[in-house]
């Protein structure tokens, strides 16, 4: 059983699915043990004490420097023994040191089809403004493990959701949380705690072998 840390800042819908799918039984070889927010009031706090999961809250701007924060990030994982960190939500930035400590054990969720609206800048309504404005008539969520590049982490499940007429972002938005984000995000934690995600050269391959 692997202990998973969950990263938010906000509301925690993401966070509040990873824990509906726990309760399902959907991800039998995990558990959530440990939630970190960046921010103080973050809804998510709530979400994860109501289920019992044991919070931290941790400030980037109470450290001076970014190296101090990442100690205590670090020190907090693994006072958890934690085994996967899942970003949902979460607004502060992972430093190299960080992701070189759980390098290909950090996955991200991001609300398009990489690489297509992605990178610096585009995050939470900006994404979906963007795709509005540029008329795709097909978008979507994307699962990754994170590395040293905004949302260039190798890519481990996509799935496309219609854009319809008269989408504003917030309903485009709302769509691809439900059709997609929700559903993806537990099933590749279900995956990795399952040791079924493979990462060579930069590309994941699935193992279906391992497959009940």
């Amino acid at each position: 059983m692997l202990n998973i840390a969950v990263l938010v800042s906000g509301g925690g819908t993401n966070l509040q699915a990873l824990i509906n799918a726990q309760d399902r039984g959907e991800i039998p070889d995990g558990r959530i043990t440990l939630v970190v927010s960046s921010n103080p009031g973050a809804y998510a706090l709530q979400r994860a004490e109501k289920a019992n999961i044991p919070t931290t809250v941790l400030r980037r701007r109470t450290f001076a420097r970014q190296e101090d924060y990442d100690t205590a990030l670090l020190q907090v994982l693994d006072q958890n023994h934690t085994s996967l960190i899942i970003l949902a939500g979460f607004m502060t930035i992972i430093s190299e040191q960080v992701i070189r400590a759980y390098r290909n054990r950090i996955i991200n969720i991001h609300p398009s089809l990489i690489p297509s609206f992605c990178g610096e800048g585009f995050y939470g309504l900006h994404v979906h403004e963007a795709a509005l404005a540029r008329g795709v008539k097909v978008t979507g969520a994307t699962v990754h493990f994170v590395n040293e590049i905004c949302d260039g982490g190798p890519i481990i499940l996509q799935k496309a959701v219609a854009v319809q007429s008269g989408d504003t972002p917030e309903i485009l938005q709302r769509r691809v949380m439900e059709q997609v984000e929700w559903k993806l995000l537990p099933k590749a934690a279900a995956l990795f705690c399952a040791g079924r995600l493979h990462v060579t050269n930069g590309v994941v391959t699935i193992d279906e072998e391992a497959e009940a």
